[in-house]
C-alpha cells in the first residue's frame, strides 16, 4: 500500500495550495475537465460499451450529463455566493457587552476519496458528481476506479489529469487508484488519516461497510453513501378508477428502463385490492411479457439479480404476475419480472422489503386505505416515493402524503421516479438506509456542501480575510451583512 500512501501524502500537500485557489481558477479547471472528456470522443463511448453492455445512446446521454455537471459547478464557482458568507459587524457601543466583529463562510475539508459506481460509469464515477463537487469545494480527490469499467475509468482519469496540467493546478489535486476487486484497497483509503471524506454510490452492504470503517477511525470522517432504494409507488383508488391502464403503461417502461439498473427504479408498488388494481396488473403484465431482455452491466450484477429475484419469488404467498416471454439470447440478460403479495404477508416478511437490483417490482395488495397507510409506515428510508393520485386525493389523504414525505428525499406526484434532474431543487438522498446522511444531496449544485464546513473569523484585519468576507466585497457576491442580504 506504500504507493497509495504516497498518493495520499501528495494529495494532502496539494490541498494546502488548492484550497486557496480562487473560484474562477477552479472553474477553469472544471471546464477543462469537461473539454478533455468531450475530446475523448467515440473512443470513450466504445470502450464503455465493451465494458458495461450499456448502449451507445444511453452512454452519450450520460456523458453529456457528466460534462454538464462539471460546467454547472464551474458556473457556481464563478458566481461565488455558494460560500454562504455571513458578516456581523462590531458594535463596540453595545451594552452591557460590546459586540465583536465575526464573519463566517464555508471552507473545504481536505482530500475526498470517491468510489466509482458500477451502474453509472461517467455520471457517478471518475469524473462524476462526487468528484466534480469535491473539486469545486476546493478538495483534492482520490478516485478508486470501479473494476467493472476499469479502462473507462482510466481514460477519464487521464483526461482530468490533462485538465489539471493545462490549468496549472497543484500536482496531486487528482489521483486515480486501480484497486481491482480487493476490499483491502478501499479499506486502506477510508482508514488513511489524510482522508477527510468519502463519496460512494452502490450497494447497501458496500456503503454501510465504508461508513462503519470511517467511524472506527481515531478521527471519524463523513461518508456520503447512496445505497439504493425500492422507491415505493402508491396507487390511490380514485386515480386508478380513471387511469389504471395509462399508469400501467408508464410503469412498465420505468421498471424495465436500463434493465432496472437505476437507484430510483420503482421496486415496490402499493395499491388497494379491487377491480381497478386487477386491471392495472393485467395491463402491466402484458407489457412486461413483451419486454426484450437486455444484458445487465456484468455477470456479478446479473447473478445477484437472479438470486434475489428467485428468493423473492420463492417467498410464501408471492405470486409471479408476469415475466418477459421473449427468448434470451445471452446468459446475462435480465428477465423482467413483476410479482404480487398480500399486505399481511409483506408486513410480516422483511425479505420482501429488500431491493432487487434490476427490472423487478413487487406489487403489494392492501385490503383498504387504512392498511395501505400501515404498509407505508413500516417502510424504511427511500430516495423517492411516488403518489399516483388525483389532486382531490392529495387533499383528502394528508396522512398518506405525510407518511410518504417522512421516509424519502423526493416525493413525486403523478410521475415515475426514474429520471433525476440536475438542478438546485433536486434532493437525491434520503433517510437511512437509502443514504448515510439524509441532510445532503448527491445531485445538483448543493452536492458541494458535503465537502465543506463552516468557519468563522473573529476580529480579523480586513486585508487578511478571505476575499468573500472582506468589507469591499471584491467578488461582488451575495452576502448576509447584519441580517440583511446584499451585494
Amino acid at each position: 500500500m506504500e504507493s497509495i500512501h504516497q498518493i495520499m501524502r501528495q494529495s494532502a500537500e496539494a490541498f494546502q495550495v488548492y484550497r486557496k485557489v480562487s473560484g474562477k481558477e477552479k472553474a477553469r479547471f472544471l471546464r477543462a475537465i469537461a473539454e478533455e472528456i468531450e475530446a475523448l470522443g467515440m473512443a470513450l463511448i466504445q470502450t464503455t460499451m465493451e465494458e458495461t453492455n450499456l448502449p451507445e445512446a444511453r452512454l452519450l446521454g450520460e456523458r453529456g450529463r457528466t460534462i454538464f455537471q462539471c460546467k454547472m459547478f464551474a458556473d457556481l464557482l464563478e458566481e461565488g455566493s455558494w460560500v454562504e458568507a455571513r458578516i456581523d459587524t462590531a458594535d463596540l457601543a453595545r451594552t452591557p457587552l460590546p459586540k465583536v466583529d465575526i464573519r463566517k463562510m464555508l471552507v473545504p475539508i481536505g482530500t475526498v476519496v470517491v468510489f466509482g459506481a458500477s451502474n453509472f460509469p461517467y455520471a457517478y464515477s471518475t469524473a462524476g458528481g462526487d468528484t466534480a463537487s469535491a473539486l469545486a469545494a476546493g478538495c483534492p480527490v482520490v478516485v478508486k476506479g470501479h473494476p467493472a469499467h476499469a479502462r473507462t475509468s482510466t481514460m477519464v482519469a487521464e483526461a482530468i489529469l490533462r485538465a489539471a496540467e493545462r490549468t496549472g493546478m497543484p500536482k496531486g489535486v487528482f489521483a486515480h487508484v486501480d484497486g481491482g476487486n480487493g476490499f483491502e484497497v478501499g479499506k486502506y483509503l477510508v482508514m488513511h488519516p489524510l482522508t477527510k471524506a468519502v463519496g460512494f454510490t452502490g450497494s447497501f452492504i458496500g456503503g454501510k461497510a465504508l461508513f462503519d470503517l470511517a467511524n472506527q477511525r481515531p478521527e471519524p470522517i463523513p461518508v456520503f453513501s447512496e445505497m439504493g432504494s425500492i422507491n415505493p409507488v402508491v396507487l390511490m383508488p380514485e386515480k386508478m378508477s380513471v387511469a389504471s391502464e395509462d399508469v400501467a403503461l408508464k410503469y412498465a417502461a420505468s421498471i424495465t428502463q436500463g434493465a432496472g439498473q437505476f437507484c430510483t427504479n420503482p421496486g415496490l408498488i402499493l395499491g388497494v385490492d379491487n377491480a381497478d388494481l386487477s386491471n392495472f396488473i393485467k395491463v402491466l403484465a402484458k407489457e412486461i411479457e413483451q419486454i426484450v431482455p437486455v444484458k445487465m452491466l456484468n455477470a456479478g450484477i446479473y447473478q445477484n439479480y437472479e438470486s434475489k429475484r428467485v428468493v423473492a419469488l420463492s417467498q410464501e404467498n408471492v405470486i409471479a404476475e408476469a415475466e418477459s416471454l421473449i427468448e434470451r439470447t445471452e446468459t446475462i440478460q435480465a428477465v423482467s419480472t413483476v410479482a404480487s403479495v398480500d399486505a399481511d404477508t409483506f408486513l410480516d416478511n422483511p425479505t420482501l422489503h429488500q431491493e432487487v437490483f434490476g427490472p423487478f417490482s413487487l406489487l403489494v395488495k392492501c385490503k383498504d386505505e387504512a392498511q395501505l397507510l400501515t404498509v407505508i409506515q413500516h417502510l424504511e428510508g427511500q430516495l423517492t416515493t411516488t403518489l399516483m393520485a388525483t389532486e382531490a386525493e392529495l387533499s383528502t389523504h394528508p396522512e398518506i402524503v405525510d407518511a410518504l414525505r417522512s421516509i424519502c428525499g423526493r416525493l413525486i406526484f403523478d410521475g415515475v421516479p426514474t429520471g433525476v434532474e440536475v438542478c438546485f431543487a433536486m434532493q437525491h438522498g434520503g433517510p437511512f438506509p437509502a443514504c448515510t446522511d439524509a441532510r445532503f444531496s448527491a445531485v445538483g449544485p448543493d452536492a458541494i456542501k458535503r465537502f465543506v464546513r463552516p468557519a468563522s473569523f473573529q476580529n480579523f484585519p480586513n486585508s487578511l480575510l478571505p476575499a468573500e468576507l472582506q468589507n469591499e466585497n471584491p467578488l461582488n457576491i451575495w452576502r448576509m451583512v447584519d441580517n440583511n442580504w446584499q451585494k
